[in-house]
């Protein structure tokens, strides 16, 4: 059930924007095209936010949901549902994409939108250093403080907390669930998939941070292996042209060599003849490990939710 109360709550994105919180039922789909003006934040249309705390960290979490534009008038449809890490930046574009691509007629499949938020009162930068890395073994660059490692207890938490809350408010189909991560995001989803493949149907990772505590995700996939001669999953894998190491050209400013770390990943998975394993990989040409991601979302989401 929605509350009244939802109809106030506003988050404050990191990068300086703000989304509204506007329940789906809580008025017709003609009357939140307006936008309340007198100086007021935009709001996302169709969105709610929910308070998900971890109760094992004791950390604050939301979730943004946008629910899709047949939610209200097919109330017996189930819905896949896309979680999405980094939401602060990821959610609104990944909504806008979504409904941009049926404006002429479906390409994608509707789903439910779930962003997942940083920790409340955290910079993202905080949250994602900690929540989304496998290992307390950080990059050096990184600031004496930072806490790294906690990608498990996230997992964990997305497993216990996250999913069931949405499957308790929502019609979400159970055998339909999507991770996308980009970066650090990409890098849990990638542990997720070799530690705990069912949580997810689908995997759209971008740009993943292979390159982590000397590629320990590829030891993670290796252990993985070993002891399983299956892994059903449909994989999304994107990685921008730039984000190779070429030294002396501009264009590629890069420390790491991620698309040398993707094709590595691409091509040990289908070597290893899983049955149930679904695999695309791509390399999107002029474009860096910032400018790739909205362009690798719309690809992802054309290949794992195609309108039926």
């Amino acid at each position: 059930m929605l509350r009244r109360a939802l109809s106030t709550l506003i988050v404050t994105f990191a990068a300086g924007f703000v989304l509204a919180a506007i329940p789906a039922k809580a008025q017709p789909r003609s009357a939140v095209k307006v936008q309340p003006g007198e100086g007021r934040p935009y709001e996302v249309a169709d969105s709610e936010v929910w308070d998900v705390p971890d109760p094992v960290s004791g950390r604050g979490y939301q979730v943004f949901v946008a629910l899709p534009p047949s939610y209200a008038r097919e109330p017996q449809r189930r819905y896949p549902v896309l979680y999405v890490t980094d939401a602060d930046y990821a959610f609104p574009i990944i909504r806008q994409i979504s409904r941009r691509l049926n404006i002429e007629g479906p390409r994608v499949e509707e789903f439910i939108l779930v962003g997942l938020s940083y920790a409340k009162g955290e910079d993202g930068a905080v949250s994602r250093r900690r929540d989304y890395t496998p290992t307390p073994n950080g990059p050096t660059t990184s600031p004496a403080s930072a806490i790294h490692g906690q990608g498990r207890a996230y997992q964990i938490y997305l497993r216990d907390q996250v999913k069931p809350f949405i499957a308790a408010r929502y019609r979400a189909d159970p055998a339909r669930a999507v991770f996308l991560g980009h970066s650090y995001g990409s890098l849990l989803g990638t542990q997720i998939l070799f530690t705990e493949p069912g949580l997810f149907s689908g995997y759209i990772l971008g740009s993943p941070s292979l390159w982590y505590d000397k590629r320990h995700a590829l030891g993670l996939e290796a252990s993985y292996a070993a002891g399983k001669r299956d892994l059903p999953a449909k994989v999304f894998l994107y990685v921008g042209e730039y984000e190779a190491l070429r030294r002396g050209d501009r264009r590629y400013s890069q420390s790491v060599d991620m698309v040398a770390d993707n094709r590595t990943l691409e091509t040990t998975l289908r070597g290893r003849k899983y049955p149930n394993l679904s695999l695309k990989s791509v390399v999107l040409d002029d474009e860096d490990h910032l400018s790739v991601a909205p362009r690798g979302f719309t690809q992802g989401l054309k290949h794992l939710l195609p309108a039926r």
